[in-house]
């Protein structure tokens, strides 16, 4: 459902034909050059090769006996009287040449002058090669032409032939956003209704969010509610390969759009050309024209017309404030992540051509899936229902659910691999280690499953229950998890007296989040409430001073090095724990919760 389709759109044969154009192009140079390399080759390896000044003094000197050469060409043979040898030369001026010797003849001069008929084959090839280089260029010319969406044959898109399929019941677990979008259809199927009332609609709407929480489709089932066409470009096919001609791309789009109206003109990933404008030569000026010339299309067609632009973007804070001003994308709609309910309205449709066992339960699924796209919900009933076929399964079994569910979120499992008894040690500590951790803090959510199975890149996993979709997170929950983060660590440093590289992500993981708590939601006492955003502005931070830099270094320094401590003596107190927990996965390799849980009630 989720499935980001690229619009309506289909440029394969045109690429196809420019690639077949490219690949002859480039023919045509390699034979060209080989032409030249071979030519030169050829002269320079000419041992009889007479210099034109060298001809000409020995023409007046009287020491020419004969002259060849053929009608058209600059090449002639010259044999001397004392050398036996011919030799060649090229003449630049023929026809002065000629004059030449009749004028030496006729001073007594003994020359024979003889002039072969031109042969047609080696007079074309002649032609040809004299011409051939304009030919490329020509060549060159029709390329970018076509392959910047110029003239009739050339274009950058295509537009809907039949009217989109897809409505607003497709589309699950965005009723709010659906909502907001519908004045947008009824605008489109009756705009007299609002200009009646001096109403203006707005020129453009832009849709914000994670990948895969349905932007696409969203805007699809806008055009598909409407029955108007559907035009789609994404931002990088504005900016391909030339540059100066992504103006030209905008502009030719929206000639489109006018004559098809009422339409949408939807244009996905447009920070590609959205993004905040610079000073900069070269690409950077190339994307300034582009977004210039959007912005410049944008206030040209009144609101009166009945044209929606959609666009959307995965990235909203890096567009360019003029973008996103009143009278351009006047609407900017956040398409969040589904909640539970969303999640299960997702989960439905998706699984309506499916066949599931009686005790699957998708309400279940969809509260363990908490903070996942609906792209990933819809991967997950596919690979389930792979996973089932290859087990031999007549319907999608609870246990090939299970698996499609680890495999889209953690990775693919690697029975096969070979793993070493101290690797194996090694992992089960680690794993023990963010379990015992999590056990004994409250705010952590309940252990799922344990296993030193190697998945993905992982070497192991400790996966937690999601029962409950958060939109706040408290500084102590935060906290606790970097405790949990730094548990694996914690506990090889315990039981080995040595550390290792399997702690890379958590370590990684903790210091994002104990950044982000110290520079983004203002819970350090130390640095206070202000907010650093150093993607957004890499010099934000040179500002405010080193001292300050300072500051927030130690400060990030001291939440994971607490966090680090408070691992050690949760697992120094339940050390008893940890060893059973380990010394299972050893036995069994993965543990349940049911099972984990009986570990602590002993």
């Amino acid at each position: 459902m989720f499935k980001k389709n690229g619009g309506i759109m289909n440029n394969k044969e045109d690429k196809q034909k420019n690639k077949i154009l490219l690949i002859s192009l480039c023919a045509a140079i390699l034979v060209l050059t080989l032409i030249i390399v071979i030519t030169v080759f050829a002269s320079k390896s000419d041992e009889n090769k007479m210099a034109y000044t060298e001809l000409i003094k020995s023409v007046s000197d009287g020491e020419v006996e004969k002259v060849e050469m053929t009608v058209g060409s600059s090449s002639v043979k010259i044999k001397l009287k004392d050398i036996e040898k011919e030799k060649n030369a090229i003449v630049p001026n023929v026809q002065a040449f000629i004059e030449l010797i009749q004028e030496k003849v006729a001073e007594g001069n003994d020359i024979e002058l003889i002039q072969n008929p031109q042969n047609g084959f080696m007079s074309f090839m002649g032609v040809l090669i004299q011409l051939l280089p304009t030919i490329l260029i020509v060549a060159l010319f029709i390329l970018v032409f076509k392959m910047q969406g110029f003239g009739e044959s050339g274009k950058v898109y295509d537009e809907t032939t039949t009217k989109v399929k897809v409505r607003f019941d497709d589309v699950a677990g965005l009723n709010e956003e659906k909502q907001e979008l519908k004045e947008i259809v009824e605008f489109l199927k009756k705009p007299e209704k609002f200009t009646k009332m001096g109403a203006k609609i707005p020129k453009g709407v832009l849709l914000y969010g994670k990948p895969g929480t349905g932007k696409t489709l969203i805007a699809k089932a806008i055009a598909g509610e409407a029955g108007v066409p559907f035009i789609a470009m994404s931002g990088s096919e504005f900016i391909e390969m030339f540059a100066g001609l992504g103006a030209s791309r905008v502009r030719k789009l929206f000639e489109k759009a006018r004559k098809m109206s009422p339409c949408i003109v939807f244009i996905d990933e447009i920070d590609a050309i959205g993004a905040r404008r610079s000073g900069g030569n070269g690409a950077d000026s190339e994307n300034n024209q582009t977004l210039n010339q959007l912005l410049v299309e944008m206030d040209g067609f009144s609101t009166e017309e009945p044209i929606i632009v959609l666009a959307a973007t995965n990235r909203p804070e890096m567009l360019d404030k003029a973008l996103l001003r009143p009278g351009r994308f006047d609407r900017q709609i956040t398409v969040q992540v589904p909640d539970v309910r969303g999640r299960e309205e997702i989960l439905n449709i998706h699984a309506k051509e499916k066949k599931f066992a009686d005790d699957v339960n998708l309400k279940s699924i969809a509260e363990d899936t908490a903070g996942l796209t609906g792209a990933e919900l819809a991967n997950i009933l596919n690979e389930s229902a792979i996973i089932a076929t290859v087990n031999g399964h007549m319907v999608i079994e609870k246990q090939d659910l299970e698996e499609a569910m680890k495999k889209v979120t953690v990775g693919l499992q690697k029975v096969s691999r070979v793993i070493s008894d101290k690797d194996k040690r090694i992992t089960a500590y680690h794993e023990a280690g963010h379990a015992v951790v999590s056990k004994f803090l409250p705010t952590q959510e309940d252990v799922k499953e344990i296993s030193i199975i190697p998945r993905g890149m992982a070497g192991g996993y400790t996966m937690q229950k999601t029962s409950e979709d958060k939109n706040y997170i408290q500084k102590l929950e935060l906290e606790e998890r970097l405790i949990v983060l730094m548990g694996g660590r914690a506990a090889e440093s315990i039981i080995f007296h040595d550390i290792s590289t399997g702690a890379g992500n958590d370590i990684q993981v903790a210091t994002q989040i104990a950044k982000d708590m110290v520079t983004v939601y203002g819970m350090s006492d130390t640095v206070g409430n202000i907010s650093i955003n150093t993607d957004k502005d890499p010099y934000e931070l040179q500002l405010l001073g080193e001292k300050f830099g300072d500051a927030i270094g130690a400060e990030i320094k001291i939440l994971l090095d607490t966090a680090y401590m408070k691992a050690q003596a949760i697992i120094r107190e339940h050390m008893d724990k940890l060893e059973t927990v380990a010394q299972t996965l050893l036995s069994k390799e993965t543990i349940y919760e049911e099972e984990f849980n009986s570990i602590f009630e002993k």
